[in-house]
């Protein structure tokens, strides 16, 4: 399996707050990496650092041969992030705010309808496509969120809480689509539920007071 990923000495501070002290990990294609931690652990702040919306204070992160911070631009076109939050556009539909991040990620004519209609299938957003997004519940607002993550078909994804929001059965659909994605992605996965590491995770790593304190696997867990 190819390594994704690469963390090494990563660190980040805010002003005298160490956030993040050295953390040193990979992730290979194929592996669902469950990110685990307190609030408050660095857990938001590495997966930042990951995507480039966070500069790091030390350290480095590659994605798929790519240094993130000397070239980001290369590093994510091949990520799909799903931020804590997922802040979307409320005034529009999820058909509009779709199509605006296609043409971002530079798709046009048939492939940018075939890109939208087959993030918005997966993620069983069809029924709500036209409705603003404002409008919409928690759980469809998430997995709005999660369409424009993969809409791409990126080969890093970094989810942060892909379930927070949803009703059990959702629940079950998105873990469903993540183990189906994982087959050729990295993925890494922020949560705070121990159940959803055992669904879908290959492999489990915790942090606390910003630095690794587990790496292994769900049943060492």
């Amino acid at each position: 399996m190819g390594e994704m990923i690469s963390l090494s000495g990563l660190g980040k501070r805010f002003g005298p707050i160490a956030a993040v002290e050295d953390i040193t990990l990979s992730v290979a294609a194929g592996e669902v990496l469950g990110f685990l931690g307190p609030n408050g652990a660095g857990k938001t702040t590495t997966m930042r650092m990951i995507t480039g919306f966070l500069a790091p204070t030390s350290g480095s992160v590659m994605v798929c041969g790519h240094d993130v911070t000397m070239d980001p631009i290369k590093a994510q076109r091949r990520i799909g992030y799903l931020p804590e939050g997922a802040p979307l556009y409320g005034d529009m539909t999820p058909a509009a705010f779709l199509d605006f991040i296609a043409a971002v990620r530079g798709f046009s004519g048939a492939e940018r309808k075939n890109r939208i209609r087959a993030a918005a299938d997966k993620v069983e957003i069809a029924s709500v496509l036209h409705r603003p997004i404002d409008t919409l519940s928690k759980g469809y607002k998430r997995r709005v969120g999660l369409a424009q993550a993969i809409l791409h078909d990126p080969d890093v994804l970094i989810l942060d809480e892909p379930t927070d929001g949803l009703d059990p059965n959702q629940k079950i659909q998105v873990r469903a689509l993540i183990r189906d994605m994982s087959q050729d992605k990295a993925i890494v996965i922020s949560t705070h539920i121990l159940e959803e590491v055992e669904a879908v995770c290959t492999r489990a790593v915790i942090i606390a007071d910003g630095r690794l304190v587990f790496d292994g696997t769900p049943l060492d867990l």
